[in-house]
């Protein structure tokens, strides 16, 4: 028997709220099917099972708010039956003693973000109101209570976007708190780079262009091959190099905030093949339909400003990532290419990372490969 749980889809992720299924009892269920519809304060996700199996039993129901690891279903794994699962016996809950008369009532179930949030601020949860299930109070019931405190108005029910910056901000609080960022930054040349991709695209139909954009991102993913403490998870107190590059990218929405799901495996894909998952990634991530994959499995975030953003952006580190790459708007600045002096076009890259893990020297040299592999763009695409 397999409990299948809501799973965690980021560190701004406290709950979700369910659908839709899309499996019911006995269906066969295979790794990677989408399974379930959830919607957190960022998007509406397609929750994809990890476990192969057949349906049992559907525990929670579509228009439900719980918390992340709350159990959703239970499949039966392979050679498993339902009389096998109905004649195992099932643990009792304790039957709570009575409290005295004069006793003060027993306290809902407060999720850790809350409890850590709560601490914080010094809020006492006793007159915090729950949301959640059976009353259980939510980071966002805490930040109310704070914001009620402070004399400021709460956030308009229903309001997705108020949501998700009080999300957004808790998350990065928590990072800015946990995490002892370092930075450093290098401005690179691009006009190798920039002649290249006109070259090529002048040889493409309109569809099939290639943006500056996702050079940059397969520069990165080609260059964390060396530098693999920069690529990976700080968790329990300790670093886990990932086994792949999936990059995160920092994608603005319409209605305001961000999210950052992933490009899996962009070190293995061609230029070509990552512009249209790009350009696929940000269409569902704007229309809120992403994966759960998408949303946690990241392994480091990359965030691009654009021709529309500052010259420079030092991000903050999405944990348990330990690091982010940002990139400013191309500039044109004087450059001394063999003792003569011109105009060039550039971008300065920054890394944000984290000292627990690497070192600014390690950061330093690997913005310098990024560089240099940003002076080969034909290398790039393979």
């Amino acid at each position: 028997m397999i409990e299948f749980t809501l799973p965690s889809m980021g560190a701004d992720m406290d709950e979700g709220t369910l659908l839709e299924w899309k499996i019911k009892p006995g269906d066969v269920v295979t790794k990677g099917q989408i399974v379930a519809i959830v919607d957190t304060s960022k998007a509406a996700v397609d929750v994809e099972s990890w476990y192969e199996g057949t349906v049992y039993e559907l525990i929670t129901k579509p228009g439900e708010k719980i918390p992340v690891g709350t159990p959703m279903a239970i499949f039966l794994e392979r050679g498993e039956s339902a009389s096998e699962v109905n004649k195992r016996p099932r643990a009792i809950p304790p039957t709570p003693a009575p409290l005295p008369v004069d006793a003060a009532p027993q306290r809902h179930k407060v999720s850790p973000a809350a409890r850590k949030h709560a601490q914080e601020h010094h809020v006492d949860l006793d007159k915090v109101i729950g949301s959640g299930p059976d009353g259980s109070v939510t980071y966002d019931d805490v930040e109310q209570a704070i914001r009620s405190a402070a004399g400021i108005p709460p956030a308009p029910a229903g309001d997705r976007l108020a949501a998700m910056r009080t999300v957004i901000a808790g998350a990065m609080e928590r990072s800015k708190r946990e995490i002892p960022h370092y930075y450093v930054s290098e401005t690179i040349p691009l006009e190798t780079a920039l002649r290249w991709l006109q070259a090529e695209n002048a040889k493409r139909s309109i569809e099939d262009r290639v943006l500056l954009a996702v050079l940059l991102l397969k520069a990165v993913a080609v260059t964390l091959k060396r530098f693999p403490e920069l690529n990976g998870f700080y968790r329990a107190g300790a670093f886990v190099a990932a086994g792949q590059t999936h990059v995160g990218v920092a994608i603005s929405l319409r209605h305001g905030g961000l999210v950052a799901p992933a490009l899996l495996d962009t070190q293995t894909k061609t230029l070509l093949r990552l512009m249209r998952e790009l350009a696929d990634l940000t269409k569902r991530c704007r229309a809120g339909s992403l994966r759960s994959s998408e949303l946690s499995e990241a392994t480091i975030t990359v965030t691009n400003l654009g021709d529309q953003g500052a010259a420079e952006v030092f991000g903050v580190i999405y944990p348990p990532q330990v690091a982010l790459v940002g990139f400013g708007r191309v500039i044109e600045r004087p450059w001394v290419y063999n003792g003569e002096v011109k105009i060039v076009r550039t971008l300065t890259a920054t890394l944000s990372a984290d000292h627990r893990v690497s070192d600014g020297h390690r950061g330093a040299l690997f913005l310098l490969e990024l560089s240099d592999a940003l002076q080969h763009p034909e290398e790039l695409d393979q």
